[in-house]
């Protein structure tokens, strides 16, 4: 398995986090496939109880990696559907029992405090003294929305403390190393402070908003009040959920979770690739260079519906056909936008009525958009530069310019194809439109650094997928 590391920076100048800090994962059997890849990627052996690693000033690193990969064995055993899948959906019980691995909770918080024999409270009694961030000596704080924040105080504890961190939600049937290899960490004792954060609701799974948790740090205002009014598909609102979690028992108002400005020195996130290009090529690490921006549209179409048999096809006003043709639509411009970053993806379509027999009197479709307007990436004296002089504001401009030009033409597609149909576009509306994230440059050569101390093979990378670094560069 190969890795890619995002980077944000907000004040100049730190990398010794990860100059010195790599997290290897290994299998216990040398028939599981995972270890080839860690054997022929990483170079490091993966039979071995723990392997150190010396850094150029003498300090040290000690990483366990069976007893990691145990834990990451252990969490995966936190979902609702079979092995070797993974789901947990944000305040389910899983959710809130796979939280316990890293923060045990007095109380299962459903509904009422205290022990009630349920299966919270009796995981979480066993767990309270003795989890994972207690057991590393991490002193711990909990937000009102269950971001979990474990600080390891630093030898020079007065300056910024750097912050690492991803997520353990997972959508349905997804693998168990998607977001939890951030999470797991082990390290040497840091100059700064270092504070591992395990983020709430990374996937857009429940509430249809990606990486909740690092948005409201990153003080999404209009997100806050939002979420007062969001509902799951079973009519459960955000708040109704997080209370059920035991979250957000006596506040409506979610400012408390905002972020300073100046909260932390940098921020790292180890990630799996989630794309095949690292593994192909035998590369171990992928060091990411810019983050790609997500747009999230939701867009319903409706027509007259009837009985497939009664109705004629020159007189049907098809809301499936409408939906169809504008997935097509999508493809086309997304395809044709001169970048080969740039991807859109229909991932939910539902047809109304749904009967095998019925003309669909409705489509709803939800499409994400995800772009990045690709600069080429230079070194200059030792850190990398934009090879064009221009200033972050031109860049962002170039790079929104850019994103509504697609969108624009998407939703010109849209009203086009019900005309065409004789359908009614009832709603396109866009969810969220966020911009880019460029990460820093001396963190990233932080990395580099670090990738030939340690003879790691590695490439500079555009991540398509975006993660919790995208808000926390904010």
């Amino acid at each position: 398995m190969s890795w890619k590391f995002s980077v944000s920076h907000s004040l100049p100048l730190f990398f010794l986090f990860f100059l010195y800090s790599f997290p290897l994962i290994s299998t216990q059997h040398n028939d599981d496939p995972t270890f080839k890849t860690m054997h022929d990627f990483s170079g490091y052996p993966v039979d071995e109880s723990s392997h150190t690693f010396t850094s150029s000033n003498s300090s040290s690193l000690s990483v366990d990696i069976q007893a990691l990969q145990k834990q990451i064995d252990e969490l995966s055993t936190f979902s609702d559907t079979p092995a070797p899948s993974v789901t947990r959906i944000l305040y389910t019980e899983n959710d809130v029992l796979a939280r316990s691995e890293f923060h045990p909770r007095r109380g299962c918080g459903l509904i009422h405090h205290g022990c009630c024999g349920c299966k919270f409270c009796s995981v979480s009694l066993n767990l309270v003294r003795q989890k994972l961030m207690g057991l590393a000596g991490l002193s711990v704080t909990e937000d009102v929305v269950g971001n979990i924040f474990g600080r390891w105080d630093g030898y020079e504890p007065e300056l910024t403390a750097v912050a690492t961190g991803s997520h353990i939600d997972a959508i349905p049937y997804s693998g168990k190393y998607d977001g939890v290899v951030g999470v797991f960490r082990s390290g040497f004792k840091p100059k700064r402070s270092l504070e591992i954060i395990l983020f709430t609701s990374e996937e857009p799974t429940r509430f249809g908003i990606g990486c909740l948790g690092s948005r409201l740090l990153a003080g999404g205002e209009a997100l806050a009040e939002a979420l007062k009014r969001t509902v799951d598909g079973q009519n459960i609102s955000f708040l109704e959920a997080a209370r059920s979690a035991g979250y957000a028992r006596d506040e409506d108002d979610l400012s408390s979770v905002f972020l300073k400005n100046d909260s932390y020195s940098a921020f790292v996130e180890l990630h799996i690739e989630q794309a095949p290009i690292l593994e192909e090529e035998g590369i171990s690490i992928g060091v990411v260079t810019n983050i790609a921006a997500p747009a999230s549209i939701k867009v319903d179409f409706e027509g007259n519906g009837g009985h497939a048999g009664g109705v004629l096809m020159p007189d049907r006003n098809d809301a499936g056909l409408a939906a169809a043709e504008l997935m097509l639509a999508i493809e086309k411009h997304v395809t044709e936008s001169g970048s080969l970053d740039t991807v859109g993806t229909v991932g939910i379509l539902e047809l109304y009525p749904g009967a095998i027999n019925s003309i669909p009197s409705k489509a709803h479709l939800e499409i994400v958009l995800i772009f990045i307007y690709a600069l080429d990436i230079g070194v200059e004296d030792g850190y990398f530069r934009k090879k064009e002089e221009l200033e972050q504001h031109d860049v962002r401009d170039i790079e929104e310019s850019f994103r509504n030009a697609v969108i624009n033409k998407i939703h010109k597609a849209a009203k086009s194809i019900a005309k065409k149909r004789k359908v009614t576009l009832s709603e396109f509306k866009i969810i969220n439109q966020d911009p880019p994230a460029h990460s820093n440059g001396s963190v990233i050569k932080a990395v580099v650094d670090a990738s030939d101390e340690l003879n790691l093979t590695y490439k500079y990378m555009i991540s398509r997928a975006y993660h919790d670094s995208l808000f926390m560069a904010r």
